[in-house]
């Protein structure tokens, strides 16, 4: 299926590894030129030369932190200089470190909240208007199935991304008739360090082995395994393709079946 996507222009946030690798691999695979942020710059010439081999039509590393407003700013002038514009925005950052909602504390609550909702929020508004006046552009917010089912051990999360939720679909609405559509792809249980993490955490509350728990957290998915990347990054290429152009205020799991629920 040709996606079009073929010389679209993509900001990819948190793009050298794990699920914004993912999304960039698949958009350069399908002939996107493509900008990936993130701290470090060497691992950032790496990850580009390898989106190049991969079939991007250019490739190019900014380095930036979302703890930073002004390193938002900064890094959509660089992506628009670099590309010429951006068409696909894909925003991502990691995750707060793993707790319970009875431990989350004020000072990391509001440290995440630029993390996870003002540095979203900052650099689409900032890229957002050019795609309005094109009449065409794509958001996707690399999400968590705990919007749906929240995370025990991840209340810190659950709590912050419910809001970057609320906005986007209210904002979605806003701007559907110019073009632009606004989604979120939620990753289940996907092979990343963010799930080493999180399994980590859930041995030590459940005092079993790291393998325990991993075995435990595959055998609650009905396709009967771990997600990997490559399970993820298709579905990102396709919400920023032409063919999914109708799809827009919508949670998109890919989770191998875990959440049981019917919305």
């Amino acid at each position: 299926m040709d996606l079009g996507l073929q010389g679209k222009r993509a900001l990819v946030m948190g793009g050298t590894k794990g699920l914004g690798r993912s999304i960039a691999d698949a958009l350069a695979e399908e002939g996107a030129a493509l900008v990936i942020s993130g701290r470090d710059q060497g691992r950032l010439d790496q990850a580009a030369a390898e989106l190049k081999a991969k079939g991007a039509a250019s490739a190019a590393g900014v380095v930036a932190d979302v703890a930073s407003s002004a390193d938002m700013d900064k890094l959509a002038a660089a992506a628009e200089k670099a590309l010429g514009g951006v068409d696909i925005l894909v925003l991502n950052h990691g995750g707060p470190p793993p707790c319970t909602a009875s431990e989350i504390t004020e000072p990391a609550l509001l440290e995440w909240f630029q993390h996870i909702v003002v540095s979203p929020i900052r650099i689409t508004n900032a890229l957002l208007p050019k795609m309005r006046e094109r009449g065409w552009g794509r958001i996707i917010v690399v999400g968590s199935t705990g919007l749906q089912h929240p995370i025990p051990t991840l209340a810190l999360s659950n709590t912050l991304r419910a809001s970057i939720w609320g906005w986007l679909k209210t904002l979605s609405g806003e701007v559907a008739k110019d073009g632009v559509t606004m989604n979120i792809l939620a990753p289940g249980t996907i092979q990343t360090d963010r799930v080493i993490q999180t399994t980590t955490k859930r041995a030590q509350q459940l005092n079993i082995s790291y393998e325990d728990a991993l075995a435990q957290a595959a055998a609650e998915i009905p396709a009967g395994r771990l997600g990997v990347p490559g399970d993820y990054g298709p579905m990102g290429a396709f919400l920023a393709s032409e063919k999914g152009g109708y799809i827009t205020g919508s949670l998109i799991r890919v989770d191998g079946g875990r959440v049981r629920g019917m919305v």
